[in-house]
């Protein structure tokens, strides 16, 4: 289906969008969604937090941050990406709509729970290869249906790269970062949950295995012949 006219047919407000950008996540919430176990039952929505920056020239830079979840049947990626054609987020992304849109830049960076499946990523790309002075990084909890070698998931990701997009598993860091800026805390300070750090190293090493395949086979073949 053709980008725009999946946009027209998703009817949501951006009002109803605002609503959901003003509020920040329950812990509990944040914890369920995002923790990054390898067997994830039961965690059938997507959660993507966000932060926007905004720089006009070399000395003017805003920010903008929120959270979004998957709704009626959309993915949350496509969500965002509505708020975009809206103007709600990136006033001026297209060269109009905004004063002082010659020479503006985005900057956007995503936390999800799950990584995109593979129709999302290609939307992504398409989109991102309209919009030259946007640039997107994703940091992702969990890989999405990414097990079998030739999953589409797993090309979608290698063509999310190569349209210059930056995807990283989140570490200990990040999901400190995330409920700092995206949680209801409440001065609580953000504890690790048994196995964040083993886990992330292992969902790290699958994502280089799946956007460096190459690198990942010598790696095997030296393994190999090390007797390893």
């Amino acid at each position: 289906m053709n980008f725009y006219l999946a946009a027209s047919l998703l009817c949501i407000s951006v009002k109803t969008y605002f609503l959901c950008l003003s509020v920040l996540l329950a812990q509990k919430k944040f914890i369920y969604h995002y923790k990054n176990m390898r067997w994830a039952k039961g965690r059938h929505e997507t959660y993507l937090c966000f932060v926007v920056k905004r720089r006009v020239g070399p000395n003017s830079l805003s920010f903008d941050f929120g959270h979004l979840r998957n709704r009626s049947g959309c993915h949350v990626e496509l969500l965002f990406l509505r708020l975009l054609e809206a103007g709600a987020l990136c006033p001026g992304l297209w060269g109009y709509g905004a004063p002082d849109s010659v020479g503006l830049c985005y900057s956007v960076t995503w936390f999800c729970s799950w990584s995109p499946c593979s129709d999302c990523s290609y939307r992504l790309a398409q989109f991102l290869s309209q919009t030259p002075n946007l640039r997107l990084r994703i940091y992702v909890s969990r890989l999405y249906f990414c097990d079998p070698e030739d999953s589409s998931a797993r090309e979608g990701l290698r063509m999310l790269q190569r349209a210059g997009v930056q995807i990283t598993v989140m570490n200990y860091e990040d999901y400190f970062y995330c409920w700092q800026t995206f949680v209801a805390c409440r001065q609580r300070v953000f504890k690790a949950w048994d196995g964040l750090h083993q886990n992330s190293v292992q969902l790290a090493r699958k994502l280089n295995d799946i956007l460096q395949p190459g690198e990942a086979e010598d790696w095997g073949d030296a393994f190999e012949l090390l007797g390893l």
